[in-house]
């Protein structure tokens, strides 16, 4: 059954919320971004996700040092690589990994294809900050020997579309952000809304 990860959530109502439609995976950004959450609050948000939901940090470029704290005060149970860390990087952090690829064509699936991390997550290029453009990019791109059983989906998607993705890639799991907005923050109805279609579409 696909998954679902919420991210960029700032609100303990929409942690609530998404944790009581049957979440899998929540999503916190350290990175620079206008869902950017201090270590503080996550730590806070953390409070409210129960042991079986993962509790993924978004970096983008940070230290080993930033890293490793984040991990273990929030704490967090996966690290979310966006920049441009090495492989050689992340195996010497040492932390569950996930690696996002930004697919623009078809070149860019080869670094699907080669991921050493724990998932590897697809998105469409970033515009103002890395990932989270909101941006659907061509998800036939990733038919093929591709690791489908460790990757993440991302990119545009929402209640309206995810069901085509999850047919056409059959991902580990589906990520949204912008989709489960309502004037640039998250809404508690869409968050319901978006879980219950993955979840009715593998039922």
């Amino acid at each position: 059954m696909t998954k679902v990860k919420i991210c960029g959530l700032m609100e303990t109502e929409h942690v609530e919320a998404a944790v009581e439609a049957g979440v899998d995976a929540v999503g916190f950004v350290f990175a620079p971004s206008r869902r950017r959450v201090a270590i503080a609050q996550a730590k806070e948000l953390a409070r409210s996700v129960p042991e079986h939901v993962l509790k993924i940090g978004v970096f983008v470029n940070a230290t080993v040092e930033e890293l490793v704290f984040a991990y273990r005060e929030v704490p967090l149970d996966i690290v979310q690589y966006h920049g441009e860390e090495s492989a050689e990087f992340i195996q010497r952090v040492g932390l569950p990994s996930i690696k996002v690829v930004a697919v623009r064509g078809a070149d860019d699936v080869m670094d699907v294809r080669e991921a050493k991390t724990d998932f590897v997550l697809v998105d469409a290029p970033g515009i103002e900050f890395k990932g989270g453009s909101g941006k659907v990019f061509d998800w036939s791109l990733l038919k093929g020997e591709l690791p489908k059983e460790r990757m993440i989906v991302a990119g545009g998607l929402h209640a309206g579309n995810v069901r085509d993705a999850i047919r056409q890639v059959r991902p580990f799991m589906v990520d949204v952000s912008s989709g489960v907005e309502k004037d640039g923050r998250k809404d508690a109805s869409l968050i319901r809304e978006f879980i219950r279609v993955v979840k009715e579409e593998e039922s």
